[in-house]
């Protein structure tokens, strides 16, 4: 019995040291893979950005780095109106206070770096807490993630009260 504990923790202690590794790896590649947080963006091509940003209101994802620090993700995204919005969701919830640190990043340096088809764009990440956009984007962002098998899902989502009480954060994509 003692062996077969003393390989377990073996095993566990493999996975863990692994996962670390993994992670931390992970700081030096260029972005991100799915899910997991990249390094800053070492390919790309810096360009001008468009000034509508239409063109991307049926594009599921797109990745953009912080500068403080460098580290890249791969986030939903909303267009409305022409202007670009990301969202992070479950900001106060027990799996958001662990899984979603980017948001606080941007209180100290809110300037970002979006990777979109190999180009990079230079921009910032304007917080938006109430306004006339706040529910046309909620809106969007259900219709493109959350209502795909054709139901009307939690309706709790789209209303401005998740993003005036901070359990939604809400960034529009604006120029430096």
């Amino acid at each position: 019995m003692r062996k077969l504990f003393k390989r377990l923790g073996i095993i566990v202690g493999a996975i863990i040291i692994g996962i670390a590794a993994l992670l931390f790896g992970m700081r030096f590649t260029d972005g991100p893979i799915e899910i997991l947080t990249g390094g800053p963006f070492s390919s790309g091509t810096l360009a001008t950005a468009p000034s509508d940003w239409s063109y991307l209101a049926d594009r599921g994802e797109i990745e953009f780095q912080t500068m403080d620090p460098l580290r890249s993700r791969i986030v939903w995204l909303a267009v409305y109106d022409t202007r670009l919005f990301i969202v992070s969701g479950y900001m106060n919830t027990p799996l958001g206070a662990i899984w979603k640190q980017w948001p606080h990043y941007l209180e100290n340096d809110n300037r970002i770096i979006l990777r979109i088809d190999g180009n990079l764009y230079e921009h910032r990440l304007k917080r938006i807490m109430e306004g006339p956009e706040v529910e046309p984007v909620l809106s969007e962002l259900a219709r493109k993630y959350f209502r795909s098998n054709g139901t009307a899902g939690d309706n709790s989502f789209t209303a401005a009260e998740t993003v005036a009480n901070g359990d939604t954060w809400m960034f529009e994509v604006v120029s430096r």
